[in-house]
């Protein structure tokens, strides 16, 4: 535990220098449980998705202001909070939000039309995979699109699972970068294909 503090005050450090890097770092070691606690309360991939992408945008953009003494984990999760509040206050103002909010919370809401809504989306994404090496691609899809365990893709293709993972990883980097120059299509694909 006295180990993961001390890289992360390191990496906060590093942070408030502008180090893309240590922002990578605390974002793969952060997203997954915000992901999840942001879910948890909006219950929409997208939306959570959204939530989580303003969050660390909040984070870069204030990093020369993060205490590195003070506990990281607090900070994030109240950045976040405060973009949950925000993101419901919206959705009084938007009767569409508020409604798909509504349909999340009663169990109604269709994944159809949520695919609908972001058919342009998809089909970039897609274009971002096709552009993947064919290996990577093969994995990418198995683990991400058919929904495939890392165990399950090892015994079909032959390959390590630690194999898996590197592809998946670069993968996910590789969209991600490609996907930077439409910022808005970045916070709805990440949520909803890269971190499900």
């Amino acid at each position: 535990m006295q180990q993961l503090i001390s890289n992360e005050k390191d990496l906060l450090i590093s942070l408030a220098k502008g180090s893309e890097k240590a922002f990578e770092e605390l974002y793969n070691l952060y997203s997954a449980p915000l992901l999840g606690f942001i879910f948890n309360i909006v219950k929409s991939k997208i939306h959570a998705g959204e939530i989580l992408q303003e969050t660390f945008i909040k984070v870069w953009n204030n990093r020369e202001k993060i205490d590195p003494d003070q506990p990281f984990r607090a900070y994030l999760f109240q950045i976040t909070k405060n973009n949950i509040y925000d993101f419901f206050r919206q959705a009084a103002k938007d009767k569409k939000l508020e409604l798909l909010i509504i349909k999340n919370v009663v169990r109604e809401y269709s994944h159809v039309e949520e695919l609908l809504t972001i058919k342009d989306d998809v089909n970039l994404l897609n274009k971002m995979i096709d552009a993947l090496p064919p290996k990577r691609r093969q994995i990418f899809k198995l683990v991400k699109i058919e929904e495939l365990s890392y165990a399950e893709v090892s015994e079909k293709l032959h390959i390590s699972v630690s194999t898996i993972n590197d592809h998946v990883v670069k993968a996910t980097k590789f969209i991600h970068a490609n996907l930077a120059s439409h910022p808005v299509r970045v916070f709805i694909l990440l949520g909803y294909f890269l971190y499900s």
